[in-house]
């Protein structure tokens, strides 16, 4: 979403309260929420399009619901996305459905509803199955087997469908074992020898060397894997076997001799494996490397990858204070929030000085990490107790978070 050149929208200012919305800071549902009047479209939009950097571990459900049941937004906004594409319905599905665990009838009614006519039905379904008290959806099932059909649902073992088989009496029956003899060897597959002979061999093809990779990945680890790693590339040359990233990080510390050449090695994916190996298991030597790559990373806004070496560079404590400055502006400006708590996490153990604020922030923070971050962290005043009775008591909260923050006032009592 920052791709200008190709006219795709690009993410506001992180200081402006737009910029704020659209990564999920806390910062930004303070600031809407003492700006109802001019933050109720802002919080829409953002409703609207979905600004996550990455739709798998990114989260924005909690923090929206809780937008709009605090700033009493209408619903009809989120309605309306139900009636999209299937991400749009996922999207608004998430919201609703945390709003009536909340106690909006409106909500809960509005996607029972939708499970009786709308188009995406099945996977509506299958996510307030998920999230609900079954008495909220369990008199759908005739709605659902009509709407079915004949057909089966994708995932039979899962609820409702589970429930309701059970229920019906139609459980799958077990297939009796096949009849077998039992062999008088074991086959274990090629030796790793064999399959490093695979990997060394030009002549292999890529799918037969994945496959040696793959074998690998489930043996100890084999150290006479690194000589071939800079030769293990896909056809092109541009991208690594898959596979090789996880066999040579199974490598530890072993790997690190040669992961310092590869690491300032001019093709991306070998630098990149190396930068890791070094992140995980070098020595202070490669403190500078780390942080001239957290630099690049930062200047050329690639998103996914600073929580890799943020951590990496934690584990060196004060040595690592150079680098509080690129991970204080990664965590204020990354739209990738699932990586904000681990550039949070990594200035505290470099450049603890001056958190306070961030650990507040963070308790209103759409990611949990984050939260229980600022749970944990956060300054115990007056402010800082109130929001974490309401994280205790939000019926939409993730459990671990309201445990933590319940956890942390009966701790202060004492």
């Amino acid at each position: 979403m920052t791709d200008e050149s190709a006219g795709d929208p690009v993410y506001a200012s992180p200081r402006s309260l737009k910029g704020l919305l659209q990564r999920g800071r806390g910062l930004g549902a303070l600031r809407a929420l003492d700006e109802p009047e001019t933050s109720a479209e802002l919080v829409y939009e953002v409703v609207r399009q979905d600004w996550r950097w990455d739709t798998i571990v990114d989260d924005r459900h909690l923090y929206l619901a809780r937008l709009i049941r605090e700033l009493e937004l209408p619903l009809d906004p989120v309605f309306a996305l139900l009636a999209g594409d299937g991400d749009d319905c996922e999207r608004a599905t998430g919201i609703l459905e945390l709003l009536a665990l909340a106690g909006s009838v409106e909500a809960r009614e509005g996607l029972r509803g939708y499970v009786r006519e709308g188009e995406h039905w099945a996977d509506v379904l299958e996510s307030v199955a998920d999230l609900w008290p079954a008495e909220w959806w369990d008199d759908l099932a005739d709605v659902a087997r009509d709407r079915l059909g004949g057909d089966r649902p994708r995932w039979w073992r899962s609820e409702p469908w589970a429930r309701w088989r059970m229920r019906a009496g139609t459980n799958t029956p077990v297939r009796p074992p096949r009849p077998h003899t039992m062999p008088h060897t074991i086959d274990v597959g090629p030796s790793s020898r064999q399959l490093l002979e695979v990997l060394a061999d030009d002549g292999s093809a890529a799918h037969a060397k994945t496959r040696a990779l793959r074998a690998l990945t489930g043996r100890p680890p084999e150290p006479a894997l690194i000589p071939l790693v800079p030769d293990l590339a896909e056809v092109n040359g541009e991208l690594p076997l898959p596979l090789l990233g996880v066999a040579v990080l199974r490598l530890g510390a072993l790997a690190v001799p040669e992961a310092r050449a590869w690491a300032v090695d001019g093709r991306p994916w070998l630098s990149w494996i190396g930068v890791q190996v070094l992140a995980a298991h070098g020595t202070t030597q490669d403190l500078p490397v780390l942080m001239a790559e957290l630099s690049a990373q930062e200047e050329a806004r690639q998103w996914c990858g600073p929580s890799t070496l943020a951590a990496g560079i934690a584990r060196f404590g004060a040595a690592g204070a150079e680098a509080g400055p690129v991970l204080r502006r990664l965590w204020l400006r990354t739209p990738h929030s699932y990586e904000r708590p681990d550039c949070l996490r990594a200035l505290s153990a470099v450049a603890p000085a001056g958190l306070d604020f961030a650990y507040t922030e963070s308790l209103w923070d759409c990611e949990s990490n984050a939260r229980l971050l600022g749970i944990a962290h956060a300054p115990g005043l007056p402010h800082v107790r109130e929001r974490l009775a309401e994280l205790r008591d939000d019926p939409m909260e993730e459990a671990e978070v309201r445990a933590a923050a319940g956890k942390r006032l009966v701790d202060a009592t004492h």
